[in-house]
């Protein structure tokens, strides 16, 4: 076996295997022991056929595909091993010739990434802050969810729950949509269509009133964009919604001593909540940076390999994993193909930062005890509820607990590079 390499770029090299006669010979012997055993040729037992005579039976590019079943893997594995080269993924194969046979092999290596000199980034955010209108836009939140309804004898106001029945009428003739609907009557709500709750302000107990309005001519259905639709509504009910008070006995019914605490407790969540996107975005913003300073060549493979992640975590999603989506992208007209190139822009994205931020990792020499994985594998247990056992028993193996090595590295540099690169707006 002859082998030569030849570099390529996106962390690639060329393998060219030249194999002698001889060495094909072996794996064509190997082939027709297989298929002897497989085959049946008619007056011979399975496993007796003479070589020969099989050959005539299956055809010689039969048995030299059988052949090359083994010979390929085999002999690249050994030509890797003599090269010295670490694949990092299987490798693309294409036959140049069959007499001598000779074959090429694109193998995939390690990427690399030359990083910029990041701890030059500087991150500006700025300062999470909480408002009185926004601690009040909760307390009223928790008012409406606290709400009383109670039967009026009045029209319809805004404010108000009403149970309709609703009718579509085309050509004079009217058809059910709806019976019992029950409906709150917003301002502005753009359902069914706008001006729909508009038009029942004022309408009394056992009305029934015909409601003409016009789909927005932007409308994602194109054929009904700026059609119009009627509505025959009939009130049948009116409920008022009425709120509770804002005071220290609202407060206790959340678990708080007194409307002040109330106040501090829903300000300490919305700090929080502010405080965790803060993060995100900045995380964002440093990897934006450390991407953009950075130089990444990667084999192709491994964009294919991150888009197959995607298309197993979107999987996830229907009860028949991956035949489910494929199903679904059959209903909007999609193949998986077509699928796979929609993701390809985000998979390259992924695949780039994860390089990088790794290489960052390497670079601070961020360390993690035994200790801390498995109060991690702890922490992930506790949280899983009646899985718990499931949880635990999937992180036991040694490459379970190194993934959540990795994931703590990568938490703890992003927590140093947030500590250095990043500054208050004033």
């Amino acid at each position: 076996m002859k082998v030569s390499t030849e570099p390529m770029q996106n962390s690639q090299v060329l393998l060219n295997i030249e194999m002698e006669s001889g060495e094909v010979d072996k794996y064509l012997d190997r082939a027709y022991q297989r298929l002897a055993k497989q085959v049946s040729v008619p007056g011979f037992r399975k496993g007796k056929v003479p070589k020969e005579v099989l050959v005539r039976y299956v055809g010689k590019e039969a048995l030299f595909r059988e052949a090359l079943e083994d010979l390929i893997p085999e002999a690249y594995a050994e030509a890797v091993e003599n090269q010295e080269i670490e694949p990092i993924a299987q490798p693309s194969f294409e036959i140049v010739q069959t007499d001598p046979l000779v074959f090429k092999a694109v193998v995939p290596l390690k990427p690399t990434v030359r990083l910029g000199d990041y701890n030059q980034i500087k991150i500006e955010v700025q300062p999470v802050e909480v408002s009185d209108a926004e601690i009040d836009a909760v307390l009223e939140q928790l008012r409406e969810e606290h709400a009383v309804l109670s039967p009026v004898e009045r029209p319809v106001a805004f404010g108000d729950e009403v149970v309709l029945d609703v009718q579509e009428v085309k050509e004079g003739k009217s058809t059910p949509l709806r019976q019992d609907l029950v409906y709150e009557v917003r301002e502005g709500s753009r359902l069914p269509l706008p001006g729909f709750a508009e038009n029942l302000v004022g309408m009394s107990k056992g009305e029934e009133r015909d409601i003409t309005l016009s789909y927005p001519a932007d409308y994602e259905v194109a054929e009904l964009a700026g059609k119009e639709h009627v509505f025959r509504v009939t009130v049948k009910d009116i409920k008022e919604k009425k709120l509770p008070e804002l005071d220290d006995e609202l407060a206790k019914v959340f678990g708080s001593d007194d409307l002040a605490s109330l106040r501090t407790k829903v300000a300490d969540v919305i700090r929080a909540r502010k405080e965790s996107s803060a993060r995100l975005d900045a995380e964002k913003k440093i990897m934006d940076a450390l991407v953009e300073a950075s130089q990444v060549e990667y084999p192709p493979v491994l964009v294919e390999i991150e888009i197959d992640r995607l298309l197993t975590d979107e999987a996830r999603h229907f009860v028949e994993g991956v035949n489910g989506l494929a199903r679904y992208l059959t209903a909007v007209g999609k193949t998986m193909a077509e699928h796979r190139e929609e993701l390809r822009a985000e998979a390259t994205q992924r695949l780039v930062r994860s390089l990088v931020l790794d290489e960052v990792v390497e670079a601070e020499k961020v360390e993690v005890t035994d200790s801390e994985v498995e109060e991690e594998v702890e922490r992930l247990v506790a949280g899983a509820g009646e899985e718990a056992e499931r949880v635990r028993e999937a992180f036991s193996s040694d490459e379970r607990k190194e993934s959540v090595r990795w994931f703590l590295k990568r938490r703890k540099t992003m927590d140093r590079l947030l500590e250095r690169l990043v500054a208050k707006a004033s």
